[in-house]
């Protein structure tokens, strides 16, 4: 099922793991449990140690993220700024927690230590876009213009064809 990204390793060459998982992740987003028992037998080794590896990486996900990904500065400008307020006020419209995803996959909220735009303070990104100097009372409008945004093309590729 996944031999176009196998085609580019060695059967049974551990070192290759980390690629190979990197690869997965390119195109799903995340690593499925399916596809990670696929990588287990390619690669030799048990699905526990696949594991082992994602859970010890915090670059790999084990759960699909939602199409639109809010970052939420946390660094001191921004938590002098009151970005904990920010933060409980996007949680409470959209209904989940920080490193939780909605279960429309429309969102995702990732707390992030910086994200280096200080000088407009408090800051939040929702994919590629920067957002600074907001309230609260901009969170609402915000959301709503991410809301309908289509999905990343690599996981709906994934989905129409089953592999997910």
């Amino acid at each position: 099922m996944h031999q176009y990204i196998f085609d580019n390793y060695t059967k049974n060459d551990k070192s290759s793991l980390i690629p190979i998982m990197q690869e997965v992740q390119s195109v799903y987003g995340y690593l499925p449990e399916k596809v990670m028992k696929e990588v287990s037998g390619y690669v030799g080794l048990p699905l526990s140690r696949i594991y082992g590896v994602a859970t010890f990486y915090n670059m790999f996900r084990l759960a699909p993220l939602g199409e639109n990904i809010i970052k939420v500065c946390r660094g001191t400008a921004c938590h002098v700024k009151n970005s904990a307020n920010l933060l409980f006020a996007i949680e409470n419209t959209l209904g989940i927690k920080a490193g939780e995803t909605t279960k429309d996959r429309k969102f995702t909220i990732e707390l992030v230590n910086c994200i280096g735009a200080c000088s407009i303070a408090p800051v939040i990104t929702v994919n590629d876009d920067y957002h600074g100097r907001i309230t609260t009372k901009d969170i609402p409008s915000i959301i709503k213009k991410y809301s309908g945004k289509q999905k990343a093309a690599g996981i709906e590729k994934a989905e129409e064809a089953g592999t997910v």
